[in-house]
């Protein structure tokens, strides 16, 4: 597939945002759903992403760094994957499913090696962030500081970058020699995660106040006439409705002091 120059300068923005969200965390362009729909929506492929990102973001949800142990590099699976799928030009639900998850899942491992090496850079150039406070100079700090968020965003950057430049016949042709085996139980492996994500948000939301948004969750899901905008649309107006009450302190019927959660108070009057 050809991409226009606008599209590959914003792939390379998208996968640089990535990279520093990698180590920043603080606008979650690293997370699939955001990273693999920036990704579609700058190539002309934005359902084809969303859905990309959506089936490795069940699976990110069960990585985490547990101690020196550090999780696979969701970033460049988001990115790599995302370009990788474009590539290859089939947006088929089954090879997504089956050979671009199981893509990405390696590829979250092997951006490990890139992560190691990132951060023993970072080691050099702190020392010299710390050279420059013993002489006083506070802007030779900032600048160490930038140089190395800048290294973690070229991490994902230029692997993305020669993802670009590599035929899509080499890309195709690459992903058809991954041995069946290999990805089959990468995509049972990717399923057993998605499991300890699910466990992980539900211990997350163990509480009366969001319990009730959950199993509504679940009776709207089997609703067919719901389309993506409508399901966002109840809800952008529930969080509305719920921040409304918040504002009021709850019911409380005069009595009671609010303890500031609207829907905890109401479950306590029950």
């Amino acid at each position: 597939m050809e991409y226009g120059v606008l599209s590959v300068i914003l792939v390379i923005v998208v996968a640089f945002l990535a990279g520093l969200e990698g180590i920043l965390d603080q606008w979650q362009f690293h997370q699939p759903i955001i990273a693999c729909s920036l990704i579609g929506i700058v190539t002309g492929h934005a359902s084809a992403g969303i859905i990309l990102g959506g089936s490795l973001q069940l699976i990110a949800l069960g990585w985490a760094n547990v101690g020196a142990a550090v999780a696979p590099d969701a970033a460049l699976a988001s990115i790599a994957s995302s370009i990788l799928m474009v590539q290859s030009n089939n947006f088929d639900l089954t090879h997504i499913m089956g050979t671009i998850v199981p893509a990405a899942i390696l590829l979250a491992t092997a951006g490990l090696v890139l992560t190691t090496l990132v951060r023993m850079l970072s080691v050099v150039l702190v020392h010299q962030a710390d050279r420059a406070a013993e002489n006083g100079s506070y802007s030779g700090v900032e600048m160490w500081h930038f140089i190395a968020l800048i290294c973690q965003g070229l991490r994902i950057a230029i692997p993305a970058g020669l993802l670009l430049v590599i035929s899509p016949d080499v890309i195709q042709k690459a992903l058809a020699a991954i041995p069946p085996v290999i990805s089959g139980g990468l995509a049972v492996g990717g399923g057993m995660v998605v499991a300890v994500g699910y466990a992980m948000v539900i211990n997350l939301m163990a509480t009366r106040e969001v319990w009730p948004f959950f199993f509504l969750g679940f009776a709207l899901a089997p609703i067919s006439e719901l389309t993506l905008i409508a399901t966002g649309v109840l809800g952008v107006v529930i969080a509305i409705v719920y921040l409304n009450l918040q504002a009021s302190g709850g019911s409380g019927n005069g009595t009671a002091s609010s303890s500031g959660d609207p829907i905890g108070d109401i479950l306590n009057d029950y």
